[in-house]
């Protein structure tokens, strides 16, 4: 495993470089998801499951963007899958020149999915353009439902929304209705998915979705 320190890069042409890497990674027909959340929302729970259930469909690495540390990149090694660790240098989001450098951390080999776990919080990797084909954030049931209206932003950039923690729900006055409408006033498109990686409610849906992108996505490449 490598531990690839990252300095924040501050340029304005953020967004052409995403728009580069993403072109670069489409032609090599591998789906960049950036995953985002709160801290403890689950995030790398959730891969763990998924790359059990989908390891042996399609090729997945993992790159773990932290502060510091390499708790969450030790884990997802541990289950058997590629991961490298992104040290942010305290930076509290990643952007497409960080995210770049951590992708060349996985050498070579090529890959169906790459998945950035990005650093926890529900402001800053919002406002970031990575070069993700995807984007994806978890609301844990904990949170609350009406993150919707403190965060909007999180929730109109992203493609999927995935309620997690499911399994605690008769613990906690978590409205599913009002959080769905919520989110999908902001973003009409969102895909929701209420999940448990403790029990596996709503894994299967999760992963078709998941299995179907990377699909999606090397179809769009042969045509590209």
């Amino acid at each position: 495993m490598k531990i690839i320190e990252l300095k924040e890069t501050i340029t304005a042409s953020n967004d052409r470089d995403a728009e580069v890497l993403r072109g670069e990674l489409k032609q090599k027909g591998t789906l960049l998801i950036n995953l985002m959340a709160s801290p403890g929302a689950g995030k790398t729970t959730l891969l763990e499951r998924t790359i059990r259930d989908l390891k042996d469909k399609i090729h997945i690495a993992v790159m773990e963007a932290d502060v510091d540390s390499d708790v969450d990149a030790v884990r997802i090694e541990k289950i058997g899958a590629k991961a490298v660790q992104a040290h942010t240098d305290g930076m509290c989001h990643m952007d497409a020149g960080m995210t770049r450098r951590a992708l060349e951390g996985l050498g070579d080999e090529a890959f169906d999915l790459v998945v950035l776990e990005n650093v926890g919080n529900l402001i800053c990797p919002a406002e970031f353009d990575t070069g993700a084909g995807k984007r994806v954030m978890l609301l844990s049931v904990p949170e609350g439902d009406d993150k919707p209206l403190k965060y909007p932003l999180m929730f109109r950039v992203s493609d999927v929304l995935l309620i997690t923690k499911t399994d605690v729900k008769p613990y906690f006055d978590f409205d599913f209705d009002a959080c769905v409408a919520r989110a999908k006033k902001l973003n009409p498109n969102v895909t929701v998915f209420a999940v448990s990686a403790k029990t596996g409610e709503g894994f299967a849906e999760w992963e078709d979705w998941l299995l179907n992108a990377v699909s999606d996505w090397k179809n769009q490449e042969m045509n590209f």
